[in-house]
């Protein structure tokens, strides 16, 4: 794959940039330090690879081969950080079958680190989405999702910081809206809040309070739409002030490598998408040294 990299002068008096430059949030500290993020979205119960026949993507896809990618990546890079976003459930037997507890297993015994909630995980309602949730090792982030009276009431965060090597990773989650998508007995009192509202705020904390060196949404919102008030990627992006990358979902967008957008305060961010059913991993780089932050990043086929 081509690889497209983007630089930054942090120095305080000035924001340079080079041609296709990416411009991050300031970082105080000095270093020269690497952190990788892993992506997946929609992988809607595709455990197995396709076969080598198949009209779409043939030989592609597979957990065992990911977990392989992802191992070997772990390997170069310990300072790698694993999510989804969203929609694990609906689409193979394994899921008709198990209910998703096969899917939670498999992406806990690869160390996930988190993932957002999508609409299909909702499929077996709200109670089947507890009842798979004990299997599951890493974070569910849904910020603007209430479910303060629902049973998943306490089990999800609207955000979590991981650290790696000294750089603190704010990473945010944000779900489409399910009225429409999703039958009201399976949400039951779930309550969808605005996301482009919850971004504001939760970026602020993340990056003025929280002093995070890299803000990442989860978003399960879709990449673009055509209609101007339904809530997508693209729209997100332009909107935030602090957000460094968006790792979306929904849409099952195939993006070869991320889209660059220039957010609310002048500065070029990542919105990144890798298809759908597993048969893709998205590796965003990131290089910090004490003057400038280059982000790298690309798909990989599975």
């Amino acid at each position: 794959m081509d690889r497209r990299k983007f630089i930054r002068n942090t120095a305080a008096t000035s924001s340079l940039l080079t041609l296709g430059g990416l411009s991050l949030n300031s970082c105080d500290s000095p270093r020269n330090k690497h952190i990788t993020i892993l992506h997946t979205n929609d992988v809607h119960s595709h455990v197995d690879a396709f076969p080598n026949d198949h009209a779409d993507f043939p030989g592609l896809g597979g957990l065992a081969r990911r977990a392989g990618l992802v191992h070997s990546i772990r390997q170069e890079n310990p300072n790698t950080l694993l999510f989804d976003a969203g929609d694990i459930f609906q689409g193979t037997p394994y899921f008709n079958f198990y209910g998703g507890e096969l899917e939670f297993k498999l992406m806990s015994m690869l160390n996930y680190d988190a993932t957002t909630i999508g609409n299909h995980d909702f499929d077996n309602g709200i109670d089947g989405l507890l009842a798979q949730m004990p299997y599951a090792k890493f974070n569910f982030l849904s910020a603007n999702y209430d479910f303060s009276n629902t049973v998943l009431d306490g089990l999800t965060k609207p955000y979590k910081i991981y650290e790696k090597d000294g750089i603190k990773v704010g990473v945010y989650g944000l779900g489409i809206q399910l009225d429409g998508l999703v039958t009201k007995q399976l949400y039951k009192e779930t309550v969808f809040i605005n996301p482009f509202e919850v971004a504001i705020d939760m970026e602020t904390k993340l990056k003025e309070v929280e002093k995070c060196d890299l803000v990442i949404c989860l978003s399960h919102l879709g990449y673009e739409y055509n209609l101007e008030q339904k809530p997508d990627d693209l729209k997100l992006a332009k909107k935030t002030k602090h957000t460094d990358l968006i790792i979306g979902g929904h849409t099952h967008t195939f993006l070869d490598k991320p889209t660059v957008v220039t957010n609310g305060a002048g500065r070029d961010i990542l919105v990144n998408q890798v298809g759908c059913f597993g048969v893709n991993l998205g590796r965003i780089d990131f290089y910090f040294n004490n003057e400038t932050t280059v982000a790298d990043g690309y798909t990989i086929k599975v």
